[in-house]
């Protein structure tokens, strides 16, 4: 796969990802307790953990030849 599809692949997965991710959040958010240390953690969190499943693509995406 030449490099420049294989970064158009991972854009589209990544903004696939994201939205999938962001809405899992938001949902699992709303069930928190209304105490702003819970949401404090969890959006904390959340904010952060995004980068885990996609460090792995964008690795993959960077790769030569």
């Amino acid at each position: 796969m030449s490099p420049r599809l294989r970064k158009f692949v991972g854009m589209l997965a990544i903004l696939a990802f994201l939205f999938v991710y962001v809405i899992v959040a938001v949902t699992v958010g709303e069930r928190l307790p209304s105490h702003w240390a819970a949401q404090l953690v969890f959006y904390a969190l959340a904010g952060i953990l995004w980068w885990v499943p996609l460090a792995p693509l964008i690795r993959w995406m960077e790769r030569r030849g």
